[in-house]
């Protein structure tokens, strides 16, 4: 069976690997197929975003300001996700910035600590995410949120593709390197899935920043720590869909 079939068993795969959900036991094949099942990787994203915008939409309705809808969705979003493309980022910021040489860099990103970087990137990170969400809720709603989170979604495959992995172990290792069919069909999917939450001239301008911004740091960590890690992935997530929030409330 070539490794770039379509399989149902795809996404539950997918919600194992970037959710904290409750799900069936999966079988030994069914986890060969890691990298072959990142396509489904939008998916997962709806998955997590479609809670959290319905809890943003009954806030609102029940007449709670918009600042607190956005907490509510974003608490919502980490719960499901066990905050892992949070803490991912946090590693990255203490990783890249906390050492010197490449192994010093990949140690400090495993070392389960968190340094003065990583604190400072959550505080900025998040906060920026809440105040805007809080803004895009008050000006076009709560569904938007959805097509961010696939599209972010789809930018860590991306990764997965072009960089090599940075240490001989870890998830990203674990998961394996892609072949290209996938992580196209994955693109392709969260354009498509996107397309009803927002408008094509915002999609075509939240598409082209969040590829900028995947290659920006892709190519800072082939250059601090020769490759791409689980941190690195989940930093990508957490960066394009900030930029995201803030191309659409740009425009």
């Amino acid at each position: 069976m070539r490794k770039t079939d379509i399989r149902a068993a795809d996404i539950p795969l997918a919600l194992v690997l970037l959710t904290r959900l409750p799900l069936p036991h999966l079988s030994a094949e069914t986890f060969k197929r890691q990298s072959a099942a990142v396509w489904a990787f939008p998916l997962a994203g709806v998955t997590v975003a479609l809670p959290a915008t319905i809890a943003a939409s009954l806030a609102l309705t029940l007449g709670l300001p918009p600042l607190v809808a956005a907490g509510l969705a974003l608490a919502m979003q980490i719960l499901l996700t066990g905050a892992m493309h949070e803490d991912g980022l946090a590693d990255t910021a203490d990783g890249l910035w906390g050492g010197f040489e490449q192994a010093r860099r990949l140690e400090i990103m495993k070392d389960s600590q968190i340094g003065t970087y990583g604190v400072l990137a959550l505080i900025l990170g998040l906060g920026l995410r809440w105040v805007a969400m809080a803004a895009l809720l008050e000006t076009a709603g709560p569904w938007p949120l959805l097509a961010l989170a696939m599209l972010s979604r789809a930018a860590m495959p991306v990764l997965m593709y072009a960089l090599p992995h940075a240490r001989a172990d870890g998830l990203s290792r674990c998961v394996g390197r892609p072949r290209a069919l996938p992580v196209l069909l994955g693109g392709v999917l969260a354009l498509g899935q996107a397309l009803p939450f927002i408008a094509l001239s915002q999609l075509l301008a939240v598409a082209v920043i969040m590829a900028l911004v995947t290659a920006g740091l892709g190519a800072l960590s082939r250059a601090k720590i020769g490759g791409q890690t689980g941190d690195i992935l989940g930093a990508t997530q957490q960066l394009c869909e900030l930029t995201g929030l803030l191309v659409l409330l740009a425009l």
